[in-house]
């Protein structure tokens, strides 16, 4: 078993572990609104969105738990472990938030993008 960090986590590292957070927030609410508009015909969206949006929540919560079980295992701090737990799910949700957002509104009458 690996040894305990002796020191605590200092006010910057507690505010990054803060920041990703709350990005996460972010990026989701961002996402799901994008999506919700895709849903309803207001922001172009491809055909398998919803299937994607369903398919990729396990593997990405699955990275997550051993994410952070593995920081917990290596007796990492517990902000060091909330951020080992949200890097694969901030990676997910950054690539939707990116990707969707490229696509942009849909215009009336124009045909949908792939």
């Amino acid at each position: 078993m690996s040894k305990k960090s002796a020191r605590y986590a200092t006010p910057v590292e507690l505010y990054v572990s803060w920041m990703n957070a709350s990005m996460l927030m972010v990026e989701t609410a961002s996402v799901m609104t994008m999506r919700m508009m895709g849903m309803a015909g207001t922001w172009s969206v491809t055909k398998s969105e919803n299937d994607r949006m369903m398919s990729e929540k396990p593997t990405a919560f699955l990275d997550s738990a051993v994410a952070g079980s593995m920081a917990v295992m290596s007796g990492k701090r517990p902000d060091e472990v909330m951020n080992a737990a949200l890097r694969p799910l901030r990676r997910k949700t950054r690539a939707n938030a990116r990707r969707l957002g490229k696509r942009g509104p849909a215009m009336p009458g124009s045909k949908p993008r792939r």
